[in-house]
């Protein structure tokens, strides 16, 4: 290694090895012919040094002092045919053909983020022989990156210091890569956030907020008057983890913030907060804008949006100038509402329910702001009696839940309840709507789906294909069942394997193309079923009862 070149020469040294083995050693020797050496034996020694030069991950230098071991990873060893598995995946670059059809074999590469988080529930150490295939996989696909960190372990971002391309690990690692200091050091942990850099104090802050959210506050509090503003922002945000009724003072404080942006933050977080005082004064605010109307036959909402923005409101993170084509009125209002507290409405309108409320009809064309207010504080405040409300029926077509406009707002609705339930009210959707429109909601339920809501996915699909239906707008849909349908559902499956009788109003190729589509499903979820028993540990796998775990 004393005398290798920099990367360029390395590059063009391999460049020249592929064109001589292409030319033939007759026409074109080796560049450097070791004195006695046949010239065939010569190439072939030079391409396995460079072949063992790029596979060990360190690019060609200048001769330098020989780096530190690697660290020791103290979690357990992989089980070898897990290890073989991870192999097989990382083997796998395609990430799918881009489109057109896909042939009936799984797609590896859309496995590996099942197979990283299964490995990390069980606590496993990465082979060392897999890191820069692990680590050439994440730096192509940033979703894989915190979950194949995870896995990589210490070794990776050691192994990461001698590869331009793989910088990006000690980026995302927390300190870029450093160790943090103990939770016990009270000095080395106020030395590293008034002397490091910046992304090594974020992941300080963030780490401390895991553990001990009171240090983490009373450190930030201490330098905050001296931080840059865009500084301010990002450790504000920080505060998110484990936010609670102590961090009120400092919040309130940073209202008066000379950034628009912190003061916006601060507010968001306190207007999460339903005890806080800024949550009481919007309250305030809000229910002088919404009241009953009792003068009508049957209550009624009516709606008198505020006149002007004062400075009080302005503290307290409204902002002032609406998007292009909002009204002010509105504009203002609906961010009133929004960071009300939602206890604040069944004393403000008769002691009824959210369910009652927003049955409730809205005067003079309020009720699309008003109930649009509604959901985002239903997901602000992760209310689930109100996200259920808003939600209404799963039978009601798209924008036909009270609050819900669209199925995107509909999906940060569903995050609110818990999973069993958000399952079935998807499941209630796909039944009486197919999948055309499901295919947001379907990301936010848990993998793998609940019971109700694969049985209702498979008839969608089976229903689909019975009719005739266009089959390749169902490949989203199809891609996401391969990643998150119970593996279970396979035996369920085997009827749909065969090539059905094509109908006259059917796409040409319909019927083989469907059956390529379930052969392909089937295959996947063996596939995972198998990936799930491979890294199930052996004593785990010899016991009468198998603890839950993530299954891939």
């Amino acid at each position: 290694m004393s005398t290798a070149a920099p990367h360029e020469a390395a590059v063009n040294d391999w460049e020249d090895l592929v064109t001589t083995a292409l030319l033939g050693t007759d026409r074109r020797p080796p560049a450097r012919l070791a004195p006695g050496r046949p010239a065939p034996l010569a190439l072939l020694d030079a391409a396995a040094e460079a072949t063992v030069r790029r596979r060990a991950g360190l690019r060609a230098a200048r001769a330098a002092r020989r780096p530190e071991r690697a660290p020791a990873d103290p979690r357990p060893a992989l089980p070898a045919a897990a290890a073989g598995r991870l192999a097989a995946l990382l083997a796998d670059r395609s990430g799918g053909t881009g489109g057109g059809r896909r042939g009936s074999s799984p797609d590896l590469m859309e496995l590996l983020p099942q197979w990283l988080a299964a490995a990390n529930a069980y606590g496993y150490a990465a082979p060392a022989q897999a890191l820069p295939a692990l680590l050439d996989a994440a730096r192509g696909r940033t979703d894989l990156r915190p979950a194949a960190l995870t896995f990589a372990g210490p070794r990776a971002l050691w192994l990461a210091r001698f590869n331009p391309d793989w910088r990006f690990a000690l980026r995302s690692a927390p300190g870029g890569g450093a160790a943090l200091p103990d939770p016990g050091d009270a000095e080395a942990i106020r030395r590293l956030w008034e002397e490091g850099l910046f992304a090594e104090r974020v992941a300080l802050l963030g780490a401390l907020r895991a553990r001990t959210p009171a240090h983490a506050r009373e450190l930030l509090a201490a330098t905050w008057p001296t931080e840059r503003a865009e500084d301010r922002l990002m450790f504000l945000d920080s505060l998110r983890s484990g936010l609670s009724a102590a961090d009120e003072p400092f919040l309130e404080k940073a209202l008066g913030d000379r950034s628009r942006n912190v003061r916006a933050t601060a507010a968001e977080l306190l207007s999460a907060l339903p005890g806080s005082a800024l949550a009481a004064r919007m309250a305030v605010r809000a229910t002088a804008c919404v009241a009953l109307d009792r003068t009508e036959d049957a209550p009624v909402i009516a709606v008198e949006a505020p006149h002007e923005c004062d400075p009080g409101m302005e503290r307290d993170g409204v902002v002032a100038t609406p998007p292009a084509g909002r009204g002010e009125r509105s504009w203002w209002l609906g961010q009133l509402v929004e960071a009300a507290p939602l206890g604040t409405w069944p004393r403000r309108l008769g002691g009824r329910g959210a369910q009652e409320i927003v049955a409730l009809p809205v005067a003079d064309g309020w009720q699309g702001e008003l109930h649009a207010a509604w959901c985002r504080a239903a997901v602000r405040q992760r209310d689930a009696e109100w996200s259920r409300a808003l939600l209404g029926s799963p039978s009601a077509p798209e924008a036909g839940g009270p609050g819900a406009v669209s199925l995107a707002e509909r999906a940060k609705l569903l995050a609110a309840l818990e999973p069993a339930e958000r399952a079935e009210w998807v499941a209630g959707f796909i039944a009486a709507h197919g999948l055309s429109e499901a295919f947001q909601l379907l990301g936010v339920c848990a993998v793998p789906w609940a019971a109700p809501l694969g049985g209702a996915v498979v008839d969608a699909l089976n229903i689909a294909r019975d009719a005739g239906s266009y089959p390749w707008s169902f490949s989203g849909v199809m891609g996401l069942a391969e990643r998150c349908l119970d593996p279970a559902e396979a035996t369920r499956l085997r009827s749909l394997l065969a090539v059905p009788d094509e109908r006259e109003d059917a796409a040409p190729g319909a019927g083989g193309y469907w059956a390529e589509a379930f052969q392909r499903l089937v295959t996947t979820l063996r596939l995972r079923a198998s990936m799930a028993d491979e890294l199930r540990p052996a004593a785990e796998a010899a016991g009468p009862h198998r603890p839950a775990r993530p299954a891939p």
